[in-house]
């Protein structure tokens, strides 16, 4: 980590070099003064604030909103008991903790410490400056406390996992008021299939500016476990080829070979034009794998895939709607393992059996419901108008819709699967994590640098971030 002894200056680097993620704690004390203000305003109820940055803003309402997190809450809470750790969760941790043993020197140097916590934003390990490890002890920021978002509001690690990017929180943007006096950068390290997070890697400092170098030593953290996962995910890759090979081999019906997130790895002939895929064109590489345009792909992957590592004998069935043909297949589902690991999936064509999945694209078209879209409230199930829906937001595989009654659990997975079942409806892409409904937007606002941000709630200032490659599509089809 060169340089992390040095200290960021007024000038201000980003920590993740995202435009929102201005820099640092010593920044100014305007600044600081004017989000310590806005945030006993919305702690208090108000829903309009100035001077808060959009990723902080949106974090704070899901803290109050969505997982009411006590914002006087002065210590995080005892992280629960969980198992299901996977293979890849244990080597990045590993990874990880030898990263941030190797950097505690200079952390130390820099009066800061470095922080590991599990996908679940569990605390691992620390290391660091004693005295500072001294003073995150007294807010539990250690091992075996919570500092997800639900437990412990907007911090490094927690805001991190909800996020794709770095992410800097410094003093009263943190949600709690307990955690002031601390200034946090975090990343989290995704699965390179599903994009699920595994771990995230933090760097903290009380009553003190971020070292300059936090920012550049956490991309590098990230990509060198990214590299690690790449290269295994390859390997799973190529043993799963080999198994479709074989599988294809010993029928004349259709086949192909999908991973964790339903992307396709290698489809036959039979297969290759149901799916819309080219056929004898395999792909290892997890970034390069080909998205079908059948939507039902990733919600089929991902409930095989949970059922199957929950029970390695599993086998499924389903019937897909195949737009080339405007009708249902039935399908097979086979999860492929090796050595206890999960590699993916085959499909074949062949008669119906197993447990049956319930896929929501085609449960929706068969219900035949017109402006309406599926939701879940706890163990309801909500029938939303679409017009009661003013964005949609990813986190992983989970979508949820910010609406008119709150908000819900979607019921399709992926929101590329929620872009497809809504395109034609007036929802727009904005970004890799948001839809919006082009028939809420009440205001675009510019951001840093080109960026844009669409308020769906004036009342409430409630922003979407737009990146700056969808913004020219946004405004051309808001006729801006």
């Amino acid at each position: 980590m060169n340089g992390i002894s040095k200290s960021v200056n007024g000038s201000g680097a980003s920590a993740s070099g995202h435009a929102a993620n201005r820099a640092v704690p010593g920044a100014g004390h305007s600044d600081r003064d004017a989000v310590a203000a806005a945030w006993e305003r919305f702690t208090a109820g108000e829903n309009t604030v100035r001077g808060v940055r959009p990723d902080i803003l949106i974090s704070w309402y899901r803290c109050r909103e969505e997982y009411q997190v006590d914002p006087w809450l002065t210590r995080a809470p005892p992280a629960p008991e969980k198992g299901g750790h996977t293979l890849r969760h244990d080597i990045v941790f590993a990874e990880l903790g030898g990263l941030a043993a190797r950097a505690s020197q200079e952390a130390e140097a820099a009066g800061g410490i470095v922080t590991v916590a599990d996908s679940d934003g569990r605390v691992l390990a620390s290391w660091g400056h004693p005295g500072t490890l001294r003073r995150a002890a007294e807010s539990n920021l250690a091992p075996w406390a919570a500092w997800a978002e639900w437990a412990s509001g907007t911090n490094g690690m927690g805001t991190a996992l909800e996020n794709r990017h770095p992410v800097l929180v410094q003093g009263p943007e943190h949600w709690c008021k307990g955690f002031h006096d601390w200034s946090c950068a975090g990343t989290a390290v995704r699965d390179v299939v599903t994009g699920e997070p595994l771990a995230v890697l933090n760097v903290s400092c009380h009553r003190a500016e971020l070292p300059e170098a936090t920012g550049e030593w956490l991309r590098k953290a990230a990509a060198a476990i990214r590299d690690v996962l790449l290269r295994g995910a390859r390997r799973s890759g190529d043993e799963l080829l080999a198994a479709f090979l074989q599988a294809a081999s010993r029928t004349s019906g259709a086949v192909a070979a999908l991973d964790a997130a339903g992307k396709v790895l290698a489809a036959n002939e039979k297969a290759s034009p149901l799916l819309g895929v080219p056929a004898h064109a395999p792909v290892t590489d997890p970034a390069r794998r080909w998205v079908s345009h059948v939507p039902e792909l990733a919600s089929l992957a991902a409930q095989s895939a949970a059922h199957a590592r929950r029970d390695p004998q599993w086998r499924g069935s389903a019937n897909l709607y195949i737009p080339f043909t405007g009708g249902l297949l039935p399908v097979q589902v086979h999860p492929v393992f090796s050595g206890g690991e999960l590699l993916g999936l085959l499909l074949t064509d062949e008669p119906s059996a197993g447990e049956p999945l319930a896929l929501p694209g085609c449960q929706r078209r068969k219900c035949a419901l017109p402006d309406r879209i599926a939701a879940r409230r706890g163990d309801r199930l909500v029938m939303l108008a679409l017009r009661e829906v003013r964005f949609a937001e990813a986190s992983g595989n989970t979508v949820w819709l910010r609406s008119d009654q709150g908000s819900l659990q979607a019921l399709t997975q992926g929101l590329d699967n929620l872009e497809q079942q809504l395109a034609a409806d007036g929802f727009f892409r904005v970004h890799r994590r948001y839809l919006v409904n082009l028939m809420r937007v009440r205001e675009v606002e510019p951001g840093f640098k080109g960026a844009l941000f669409v308020i769906t709630d004036a009342r409430a200032r409630e922003a979407v971030p737009v990146s700056r490659r969808h913004a020219p599509q946004l405004k051309q089809a808001l006729g801006l």
